[in-house]
């Protein structure tokens, strides 16, 4: 996504359909999107997601 992966901190991103997804720290968030914990580097938030995330189902879907 971003030349310098490897030196940006990211955080983890979840919007109200509990969806996840990652958000460069020095960035606004985008409507909608909560941050989820502190700024970690891109793969320790992809791991993160990777436990989070288990039903990729929207909320919405799930009920």
């Amino acid at each position: 996504m971003f030349e310098d992966d490897d030196q940006r901190g990211y955080v983890v991103v979840r919007n109200d359909e509990e969806q996840y997804s990652i958000w460069p720290e020095d960035r606004g968030l985008p409507a909608g999107w909560a941050a989820v914990g502190e700024p970690r580097p891109k793969s320790a938030c992809l791991a993160e997601i990777d436990v989070l995330w288990t039903d990729l189902r929207p909320r919405s879907a799930r009920s």
